[in-house]
């Protein structure tokens, strides 16, 4: 009962979680809850963030990690929180939550024209680092146009990190990772930018302060004590948005430290220390956590969440065995499809595109040249290995982009998040990239970087380079298939032309895309 421990709690894409981590970086405890974002009727586009239900559900996550591990609430040391970017909270007076988005909310497509055509889209990208797509200043136009009432009433706004410290502490903060992301930030200054804001027509008050991550703000307050069993008066410190804390989790804290998040969407990155904002305005460049350095990054879209719907879908069977056996269904996938060879038997997987931030849009998700012949060569076992293989090849666009645009050379990958977790999707990403795989042992990184800024705030750690440095610990390092690589360099070229033709389908409106951003 004299263990210590700090507890990280993550608003994902596709889930809320609460992690456990112990004084050495271990996690101890885990709870999750699935959730999605439902769409608003007759408004193309959107999605809704429900702070409500979603609050509810990171509560029962804090309760359920400290019960399943019997830790007592006394025992946690600090808190922290992390969360997709670019999604956004706004409140009134009193505090109360009036309007909320999550990430991909891409309803404000007439404003990210109208600001087009001021002159503004690549005035904003080039001070801020990412184009107008899912960033808010078109969405904080949308709602002053079509909410006028919550325009008005708003006096606070938060990205979704932030609303989790507030609803912890009371106290509204941001810092520079999730605070960039939100599209209204000076990157070379780390802080608001009062060109955006006064462009957007915007309230310099409502935007809240910054604190670099691993500051302490407050404590958890009685009422949030109350509803989510942490004990009053805990630290509370400040996180960051997610991608940027995967990095701390892995140890990425210094110059041209090259990752991958893979979670909900699949963030390859790479560390800078300096803005390195692409000239072509195809990838997005934010705030790193640590202070003084950036990041860029593109980003492969729905990677683990068309994962999720092909298992809900089609896998009922692994899923019951799994249940049975205990073990991951994923795991029993994986094990249908090691026997794959590299293309998947023609099998052709048509999802994310590579990011083009200026006109960021998706084909109509499909699978292609099934042989029917052969129903047991082309069938489920070669579709789980192409939606790998899908995400291994944004990757590789996506690491040549970068490759151009700070001419380092990568000669090893870091690869965390929930789809490291498996043995096979390691190896396909290591063939297709022709580069070294590590996979650190603590697969939740990004909690794990919330934990390490939770424990610096709380002055539990130094500071959060050498921690990460120091906590960090690796699983296995997966070699590349010189072979396969080269039949995936082809391959690669051969589903790059395809995907164009099949995204040509979309733009005409023949089919529906997976997902288009505003003003695409």
């Amino acid at each position: 009962m004299n263990a210590e421990y700090i507890a990280a709690i993550d608003a994902g894409t596709g889930s809320g979680r609460c992690v456990v981590f112990d004084m050495e970086g271990q996690q101890v405890a885990f709870a999750t809850r699935e959730w999605s974002h439902a769409t608003i009727p007759d408004v193309p586009g959107s999605q809704v963030f429900d702070t409500q239900t979603n609050w509810r559900l990171l509560c029962e996550c804090i309760r359920e990690a400290l019960s399943r591990s019997q830790i007592l609430p006394e025992q946690i040391r600090a808190v922290s929180a992390t969360s997709m970017r670019e999604g956004m909270v706004l409140y009134n007076n009193k505090g109360r939550e009036i309007w909320a988005c999550p990430n991909v909310d891409s309803r404000a497509k007439a404003e990210v024209t109208q600001l087009i055509k001021r002159g503004l889209a690549k005035k904003i990208y080039f001070i801020a680092g990412d184009w107008l797509s899912i960033i808010d200043p078109p969405r904080f136009l949308w709602v002053k146009k079509h909410e006028p009432d919550v325009y008005r009433r708003t006096a606070h706004m938060t990205m979704i990190s932030d609303w989790v410290l507030y609803k912890l502490s009371g106290r509204f903060v941001t810092d520079p990772s999730a605070g960039s992301s939100s599209g209204m930030f000076d990157l070379s200054k780390r802080t608001w930018s009062d060109d955006i804001i006064e462009w957007c027509g915007l309230r310099p008050e409502i935007f809240p302060e910054v604190h670099e991550s691993g500051t302490l703000i407050g404590e958890v307050t009685a009422s949030a004590a109350a509803e989510t069993g942490l004990k009053t008066g805990t630290p509370v410190v400040v996180g960051g948005a997610d991608t940027q804390l995967g990095l701390v989790g892995v140890g990425a804290v210094r110059p041209y430290k090259t990752s991958i998040v893979g979670g909900s969407f699949w963030q390859q990155t790479i560390v800078t220390n300096k803005p390195a904002i692409d000239p072509k305005c195809r990838l997005r460049t934010l705030c790193h956590a640590v202070p003084d350095l950036w990041m860029t990054e593109g980003l492969g879209f729905y990677s683990g969440i068309t994962m999720r719907w092909f298992r809900d879908a089609f896998c009922e069977r692994e899923k019951e065995v799994a249940a049975r056996e205990g073990v991951d269904p994923y795991y029993l996938l994986e094990k249908q499809a090691e026997s794959v060879p590299p293309g998947s038997n023609g099998v052709i997987p048509i999802f994310s595109d590579l990011m083009n931030a200026k006109r960021w849009m998706h084909a109509s998700p499909s699978f292609l040249q099934f042989n029917i012949e052969r129903p047991q060569s082309s069938g489920k076992k070669e579709c789980f290995r192409a939606i790998e293989e899908s995400a291994a090849y944004i990757s590789y666009g996506h690491l040549k982009i970068i490759k151009s645009i700070t001419r380092y050379r990568v000669e090893e990958v870091v690869f965390c998040g929930g789809a490291s977790k498996g043995f096979l999707w390691p190896q396909i990403l290591a063939d297709v990239l022709g580069v070294d795989v590590k996979v650190p042992l603590v697969k939740e990184s990004t909690a794990l970087g919330a934990a390490i800024c939770a424990g610096v705030g709380a002055s539990l750690f130094s500071n959060i380079q050498d921690t990460a440095e120091n906590l960090v610990k690796w699983e296995r390092t997966f070699k590349p298939n010189g072979d396969n690589h080269i039949k995936y360099v082809r391959l690669y070229k051969h589903w790059r032309e395809i995907y164009s033709r099949c995204l040509r389908m979309a733009e005409d409106g023949l089919v529906r895309p997976m997902w288009r951003a505003a003003g695409t």
